[in-house]
């Protein structure tokens, strides 16, 4: 594709800096703060599944902190109810009135952990929140604060008690991926770091929330050429005809995979997607979307190993010249 001067006022710079402010306090997974913040930029949510003790809750709180940002923590139990999520009305003595208390969802960025240990009407209740961004409650719409970022938690080793996000929750996630251990020096940098003093208690804000705002704007911007569009949408129909597959990703998941791609070129620098870009971002954008069938279950198929074959099997399209804006 031909190379466009990108028109971003807040461009690189800003990004690494943020990245590298993270890393602070989360040692070893820069990637994984990549697409944290891929998914910020694009307007979308993350669901980590992994182990706990590496690291969610501190990369989530170090974005925060590193943006600014009013950060709420909400811990999933089976007894929580959807005003716990959303807020709720108390009524005023005083004032004789109806005083509405803002539940921990209405932050700019939200950890929803264990979010499987809670029931399927509270898990609903996040529903309204990362599709529309706002909440009803009492029969009035109240819009969330923007920008608004969701990373919900659940455990993959631990099912009893729990329960399963319904595929329709799932597809609201714009990505979901594991952290995994630290190796073996990540782990010593680790213990040297927290020895004495949390890394997280001294971290700066070095983005503002207003920049951000900016960035994201700046993101629907990026361009999309017809060639990579159809490569988004031959890599979702994958999904629907593979063998393995009962149901496929809808839709959903191709608009998913194009603002996360123009997320991803604009943190490069770039003001255009390339299929390697897409490539990149297929994994953790499609593996949740789909449900294996029965014999693939029996035959220990993942969805990991679905999407990798599809892409393997899709043709990467050749750069061509991108048509003039």
């Amino acid at each position: 594709m031909e190379k466009h001067a990108p028109e971003s006022t807040v461009s690189q710079p800003f990004v690494d800096r943020l990245i590298d402010n993270v890393e602070k306090v989360v040692v070893g997974k820069r990637r994984e703060i990549e697409l944290s913040l891929i998914a910020m930029l694009s307007g979308g949510h993350v669901l980590l599944e992994d182990v706990p003790g590496v690291g969610k809750t501190m990369m989530v709180r170090a974005i925060a902190k590193s943006l600014g940002a009013e950060f709420k923590r909400i811990q999933f139990t089976p007894d929580l109810l959807p005003s716990d999520v959303t807020g709720v009305s108390v009524y005023n003595q005083q004032t004789m009135d109806f005083v509405f208390r803002k539940g921990p969802i209405m932050a700019n960025v939200v950890l929803a952990d264990e979010i499987n240990r809670t029931s399927p009407k509270t898990q609903a209740a996040l529903l309204e929140a990362l599709e529309e961004g706002s909440v009803t409650t009492d029969g009035e719409t109240r819009e969330l604060d923007k920008p608004f970022f969701v990373m919900a938690t659940q455990n993959p080793i631990e099912y009893g008690g729990t329960y399963p996000l319904p595929e329709a929750q799932l597809d609201r996630f714009l990505f979901k991926f594991k952290i995994g251990y630290p190796s073996a020096q990540e782990e010593l940098e680790v213990l040297n770091r927290v020895e004495r003093k949390h890394p997280i208690d001294e971290l700066k804000e070095v983005l503002s929330l207003e920049e951000l705002l900016t960035m994201q704007k700046e993101v629907t911007k990026t361009y999309v050429d017809e060639t990579v569009k159809t490569y988004i949408i031959s890599l979702v129909n994958g999904t629907r005809k593979h063998h393995a597959v009962h149901l496929g990703a809808s839709p959903r998941a191709s608009i998913a995979l194009m603002k996360a791609g123009q997320a991803y070129a604009y943190m490069q620098n770039r003001d255009y997607v390339i299929p390697d870009d897409i490539k990149f971002l297929a994994p953790f954008a499609l593996r949740h979307r789909v449900l294996l069938n029965s014999d693939a279950k029996l035959s220990s198929i993942t969805n990991d190993r679905v999407i990798r074959d599809i892409i393997d099997q899709v043709t990467v399209p050749v750069k061509k010249a991108a048509a003039k804006r």
